[in-house]
């Protein structure tokens, strides 16, 4: 026998000695994409011998089968192996058997039927997980416009305690929000019909938690997804819209949008719920690091759904509420500058923790609750602590740095949901600007260098403009150092001593290193494709409702990489197709150029 269960009592398979997990995970109750697993036409029905790429293939298209037919789904049952691979499922309808019997004075009615529909799928010997049993019948009405939609009529709540509990479960909507959020969707998939939303509804058909995202998203997150942040401000900070915020950094180390969802509180369900349609929407590609700000119970569910990813605490969050946190204590003004200079001015395990602990001493914090917690968390962020942890700039090193949210600027704590659906595509439009600029710019020749070192020009040639910058403040640098000598050498590892100003510095690879050994160049492992201005991205802009302004430069240039785009997507499906495309794209550049030549106003 080489299975077991990870949680709970064993149930065994009727196939063979296999262990079964049964959850009542309804983590998807509609969805809001019209298309396959991968297209925008109508998802065919589900049918034994369907094969796919991966489990959450299988679960999207499911869901997207669901949404067809208004009804929700739950993962029934999971299988896994001693080694803890996942290798067979079962997914139903949410109506699927019946709640246990409650004890409580006031039991939720029963919402479920008992019904069959299901499918089974299981992991193959090729690696694909294949449809093995399907039931398609339901024994009870589906419809996808049987959710119910709450609003308060003056947006005041006011319930008793036993009122409290349920409310909290419920996304809490003034007069107007609903109808507003359903037009902000519909415009949206009429733009982009691959758009996707996803919609959590409660046990009593109220609306939850809320998740969606664009096509661009995911074609984002393919080329910047290694590291990303989740923004919690809304909800820490009691905004009136409760948003959350999936973000990423590109090539320019600009910020970029991975998707956004609405919840109904901070709870580990609402974020589950949330992390797992990012993911169902991701294809099941998750990150290799994630920042978020302080959250006991996002901490929680990060290590539920990405259990492999690497977890951060956001410093730009910690210092922001350094002052809210210190500001009652008699000596707030030394306490502040101990704590910076303790993040900030480690460089080594060693000196920090003698840093803190002089300055709990110091000042009497021994028993400084939000301290204490700082201090448990230390290595998810204090920057000593993330020397071998890629973040991709997300996590700011230097105290004039901070990581900012995409919809910063447009939102406040009055911001209303309708104000907010209103200036989400001219927040969208910004960014898309902002980054096709820093796209033109890194493209033109003209950054001036700061240096004759050849891995300066080397690196300019290659980075976006951005990044170059960063290089060249890293360049300066090397201008305070003073000597560098050589301290131990450990097979391919070569430690120096480098001098800077009155420091001694340990250091085992650096610019003044390079030098020092002779390198020209930057060795290309450290050359990363991420931050290259070539990168090649198969995403395109959109320009709101008001179409491009052909005077605008950086609008004639990204309609026509748009266009270009749907050309070459035609173009690979066939040799045939290819031969065509490229012999018209040859015809179309030699008329161009003679139209430079001779333009038409000259005629």
């Amino acid at each position: 026998m080489d299975e077991i269960s990870l949680n709970g009592e064993p149930a065994y398979d009727d196939e063979a000695e296999d262990f079964e997990i049964e959850g009542e995970c309804a983590m998807t109750e509609y969805v809001g994409q019209t298309g396959n697993i991968l297209h925008g036409d109508n998802p065919l029905a589900p049918a034994v011998g369907m094969e796919f790429e991966s489990y959450d293939d299988v679960y999207y298209f499911y869901n997207c089968c669901a949404k067809q037919q208004g009804f929700g789904v739950r993962v029934s049952n999971t299988w896994y192996r001693k080694s803890k691979e996942r290798y067979r499922a079962k997914l139903s309808c949410s109506s699927a058997g019946f709640k246990k019997k409650s004890e409580a004075n006031r039991p939720r009615p029963e919402t479920r039927t008992g019904c069959p529909a299901m499918i089974k799928f299981r992991l193959m010997e090729n690696k694909r997980w294949r449809i093995i049993e399907v039931e398609l019948e339901h024994n009870h009405l589906t419809n996808p416009t049987s959710v119910v939609i709450d609003a308060e009529d003056n947006g005041i709540l006011n319930f008793d305690e036993g009122e409290l509990r349920n409310n909290v479960n419920k996304l809490k909507l003034k007069r107007g929000d609903a109808q507003e959020m359903f037009y902000f969707f519909t415009m949206m998939q009429l733009r982009d019909p691959s758009f996707f939303y996803v919609m959590d509804i409660n046990e009593q058909g109220h609306l939850r938690n809320i998740f969606w995202a664009d096509t661009k998203c995911r074609a984002t997150y393919g080329y910047f997804g290694d590291v990303i942040f989740i923004d919690t401000t809304n909800l820490i900070e009691k905004y009136e819209v409760p948003l959350v915020v999936f973000g990423g950094i590109n090539h320019h180390a600009q910020t970029v949008l991975l998707g956004c969802g609405l919840v109904s509180g901070q709870t580990v369900d609402s974020f589950i719920w949330l992390l797992r349609a990012w993911l169902t929407y991701m294809v099941g590609r998750t990150p290799q690091t994630v920042v978020t700000n302080q959250c006991k119970s996002l901490q929680t569910s990060i290590s539920e759904v990405f259990p492999r990813a690497f977890h951060c605490l956001s410093l730009t969050n910690i210092m922001k509420k350094v002052p809210e946190e210190l500001v009652g204590l008699e000596e707030f003004d030394a306490i502040k500058m101990a704590f910076t200079r303790a993040v900030y001015r480690s460089l080594r395990v060693d000196e920090f923790e003698a840093a803190w602990e002089e300055m709990v001493h110091t000042h009497g914090l021994i028993d400084h609750n939000w301290l204490q917690i700082l201090y448990e968390d230390r290595k998810r962020w204090v920057p000593v602590y993330l020397k071998d942890v890629f973040l991709a700039g997300i996590f700011p090193a230097k105290e004039n740095e901070k990581l900012t949210s995409p919809f910063e600027e447009y939102l406040n704590e009055n911001t209303t949901l309708r104000e907010f659906f209103h200036i989400y595509d001219k927040a969208l439009l910004e960014l898309d600007q902002r980054e096709t600029c820093s796209d033109i710019e890194s493209r033109n020749p003209g950054l001036m260098l700061k240096s004759r070192f050849y891995f300066e020009l080397q690196l300019s040639k290659l980075y976006a403009n951005d990044i170059v910058k960063k290089f060249q403040d890293e360049i300066e640098g090397m201008y305070t150092c003073f000597s560098v000598r050589p301290m131990n050498i450990n097979g391919s590892v070569s430690t120096f001593i480098v001098k800077e100003e009155t420091w001694d510095y340990e250091v085992i690879h650096a610019l003044s290193i390079i030098d020092h050994i002779g390198l020209e160049e930057i060795p290309p492992q450290y050359v990363l494709a991420r931050w290259r201005k070539d990168i090649k991205r198969s995403y395109s802009f959109n320009y709101g409702w008001n179409g491009i302004d052909i005077n605008n430069p950086v609008h004639r240039y990204d309609n026509l990489y748009k266009c270009v785009v749907k050309v070459v997507e035609e173009g690979r499906k066939s040799r045939d197709c290819y031969k065509y495309v490229l012999k018209a794209l040859d015809e179309i550049l030699n008329k161009v150029r003679i139209q430079e030549d001779y333009p038409a106003n000259s005629m």
